[in-house]
């Protein structure tokens, strides 16, 4: 049987204003699974709540209620250094606009989540050379951010994310910053890591992107409306389902 990797539990988050009067509840209990080796796409419109959830996943927010289950470890009730160290050792994130550290070079970005868990430097160069071999960015590892293109940054944030061998790989909007043919080499590079092993939660608006996913997760309003199962179709198939889903979708609200 799959290991459990991420339960989420009854997750509500409300923002209040400085009196403590109810502003805006954000989510409404929102509640999945996700096992080793998932690769799960969230959608949804703007507000939805899907940029949200995945913050606290990432425990750069909390939930209001519910509760956050990373491999066995609830997060939610964690102090601020202990979660901390769970994120630098767990959590790899892929940020829409890179988040990389313009006066490193590539492998200096790679690396620092390695350096910061005091790895010894045979184990961050092994690991580095590995990802860069993985992501193609070998000939760019002694150049700066400034110096590469966008996907060429983007593929260097995904090995940064997956140097220490994170049990969750998250992800808002990774090709939001990209060129189509870009965003289909990440994407490509996401199922690659995937079939490998590695479990994804993404954030996206593209039915393309979510289309590499094996599972879609639709969110509205705050609660989660509806899921798309890939199984064994092709990823073409999957997205004209996904497409199909929301034009439908979009038909009932449009005829209310």
């Amino acid at each position: 049987m799959c290991e459990k990797m991420l339960e989420l539990k009854n997750l509500r988050k409300i923002y209040r204003t400085g009196r403590g009067a109810v502003q805006y509840e954000a989510l409404k209990g929102i509640s999945f699974d996700a096992f080793a080796g998932d690769f799960i796409a969230i959608m949804g419109e703007s507000g939805s709540g899907k940029t949200t959830t995945l913050n606290i996943i990432a425990s750069l927010d909390t939930a209001t209620e519910g509760n956050v289950i990373i491999g066995g470890t609830d997060i939610s009730n964690m102090g601020n250094r202990e979660i901390c160290r769970f994120r630098r050792e767990k959590l790899g994130f892929v940020f829409q606009d890179f988040n990389l550290l313009n006066y490193f070079t590539v492998k200096d970005n790679i690396a620092f989540p390695m350096v910061l868990l005091n790895k010894n430097k045979k184990e961050i160069d092994e690991r580095v050379r590995e990802l860069a071999e993985r992501t193609n960015i070998t000939g760019l590892l002694d150049k700066y951010p400034y110096e590469i293109s966008g996907g060429e940054k983007q593929r260097t944030a995904v090995a940064r994310a997956l140097v220490c061998r994170p049990a969750l790989l998250l992800a808002d909007e990774p090709t939001g910053a990209l060129d189509s043919k870009n965003s289909d080499q990440l994407m490509e590079l996401f199922q690659t890591f995937n079939e490998l092993g590695q479990t994804i939660i993404m954030v996206t608006h593209s039915v393309r992107s979510a289309s590499k996913a094996k599972k879609v997760l639709f969110l509205k309003d705050g609660v989660i409306g509806a899921s798309l199962e890939k199984g064994g179709a092709k990823d073409e198939a999957f997205e004209n389902g996904i497409a199909d889903f929301l034009y439908s979708a979009g038909k009932q609200v449009a005829g209310r």
